[in-house]
């Protein structure tokens, strides 16, 4: 299998199908690159290169114990996309990759990079302050976290119907595809889960938005309850010069699997 070693030797598992311009796909919190499965294999057929890639503590790659910051996590997309020799990238993410990806432009810029696409974003900033006042408040954060402590398979069990829509017109997800979800996230690694949500959850990039200088979309639901979109796509799209925003009616934060065939056709009309 192929794989590839990070700036401080941790050992990360990648994808790259297809070829033609290359999509790089960043994945989101607690999930490896199985979840662009559906997206990799559209867009391969329609002539594009597809790089997906498991990010530290997740799936096939290392449990260095260490490095799940946005910093130490941007270098080492900054690994994969010197690794490959990549040019004129488009950059996906979902959720907490978002973060990644910013902060990749944040310490590397974008000469690299042709566009940036944020769907189901965590942006701008999800905890609560007094600047801040939609975001989640630090008691909610402190519950769930004692609960990933406890059980964590419990608490995705719970989650796993809002998280695809439970039941909204046109969000059937099959138990099978539901199953398959949570056992990528159970693959992750505990401390992967935990570190990884404290640097989502409190990292403000509202300052950093501003400098983004490549076209790009941000595509959220209406209905996620992960991260309600008045809290964070649609307040990080007006936070990006020129940035295209959509906005799917009854999408929640699965919409990676709920809307594929929407995503998947959003993505090739906007790498067009």
């Amino acid at each position: 299998m192929p794989y590839m070693k990070t700036k401080d030797a941790t050992c990360l598992y990648y994808k790259d199908w297809g070829s033609g311009k290359p999509v790089v796909f960043v994945s989101g919190w607690g999930l490896s690159a199985e979840m662009w499965n559906y997206q990799m294999i559209d867009l391969t057929a329609r002539g594009l290169r597809c790089i997906a890639y498991d990010r530290r503590g997740h799936g096939r790659s290392d449990d260095p114990g260490r490095g799940y910051h946005y910093d130490t996590l941007a270098d080492d997309l900054a690994s994969l996309i010197d690794h490959l020799n990549l040019q004129d990238v488009m950059l996906v993410a979902h959720s907490m990759g978002s973060g990644e990806i910013v902060r990749y432009l944040t310490r590397y810029g974008s000469e690299k990079v042709k566009q940036c696409v944020f769907i189901g974003t965590t942006l701008p900033f999800p905890l609560k302050s007094e600047d801040n006042p939609s975001g989640f408040d630090r008691s909610l954060i402190d519950i769930n976290r004692a609960m990933w402590k406890k059980d964590f398979p419990r608490w995705l069990q719970v989650n796993a119907a809002p998280y695809f829509g439970d039941g909204l017109p046109g969000c059937e997800v099959s138990p099978e595809m539901t199953d398959w979800t949570k056992s990528d996230m159970l693959q992750t690694s505990l401390k992967a889960i935990l570190d990884c949500n404290l640097t989502l959850i409190e990292t403000d990039f509202r300052e950093e938005l501003h400098d983004i200088a490549v076209p790009t979309l941000f595509i959220h639901g209406d209905s996620d309850r992960s991260l309600p979109v008045e809290m964070s796509g649609k307040i990080a799209a007006q936070l990006v010069p020129n940035a295209r925003f959509h906005l799917y009616e009854n999408a929640p934060h699965g919409l990676y699997i709920t809307h594929m065939e929407r995503v998947n056709n959003d993505l090739i009309l906007f790498i067009s």
